[in-house]
């Protein structure tokens, strides 16, 4: 480009009027970057910064995951911007995270992986979700039962189950993820899914699956026939 200021680019090329005029999703992963990053240093622009970056890192995920003492090594990343990138990565995976008045209607294994796969994207630890349906078989509400490495202690039945009981549901889905990409079940996966069904069928409200979520693929417990139809 040539130009190491974006305010001497053409109004036309630089990243928050092109974003404003063509909207964010025309943008590429550096421009956005650049936006949130704002300025550069010693004569480089952010455009120049966010390509240093992502070249280095290799990707936004990456990035995403990164911690604060990983951005040192660039000249002009000090804690204003860093705490502007993580606060974007943060709402982002906020927003995912909001409930969907009116979430889909889940009949199947990779219904429950569609909905969910994008909220586990850069996640690098296990995080347990109930999904609470009511008599269509439609998630109205989800909520975080827990994180870190799953075990049967963690995972107490009277937590998992306390807001399908409060919100009447018809019924649960449980999901989770592994970090490693393979969502194949572990004996505790299966433990926790049967102590789960037992606990569901005392308190009159059924566990249809528990889906574990890997890097684009999944596991459905229901399917693999740990939980009866």
């Amino acid at each position: 480009m040539g130009y190491k200021s974006i305010k001497k680019w053409p109004e036309g090329e630089r990243p928050r009027e092109r974003l404003l005029k063509y909207g964010a999703h025309n943008l590429s992963d550096a421009q956005l970057l650049a936006i949130i990053l704002r300025t550069g240093w010693g004569g480089k622009s952010a455009i120049d910064l966010a390509v240093e970056m992502l070249h280095a890192f290799g990707d936004l995920k990456r990035i995403e995951s990164a911690s604060p003492g990983e951005f040192v090594s660039f000249k002009g990343m000090g804690s204003a911007k860093i705490a502007q990138i993580k606060a974007s990565f943060e709402l982002s995976r906020r927003l995912l995270e909001k409930p969907n008045e009116k979430g889909p209607q889940c009949f199947s294994g990779n219904d429950v992986y569609l909905y969910y796969c994008q909220r586990f994207r850069n996640v690098n630890k296990e995080v347990f979700y109930c999904a609470l349906l009511n008599a269509k078989n439609r998630i109205f509400r989800d909520n975080r039962i827990s994180e870190g490495t799953l075990t049967n202690a963690l995972i107490h039945p009277r937590e998992a189950f306390r807001e399908a009981i409060k919100e009447s549901a018809a019924s649960v889905i449980f999901i989770h993820n592994h970090p490693s990409g393979d969502p194949s079940p572990s004996r505790e996966d299966i433990l926790i899914t049967e102590r789960l069904v037992e606990a569901g069928d005392i308190v009159g409200i059924k566990v249809l699956d528990h889906v574990i979520i890997g890097d684009g693929q999944f596991a459905s417990m229901m399917e693999k026939g740990y939980i009866k139809k």
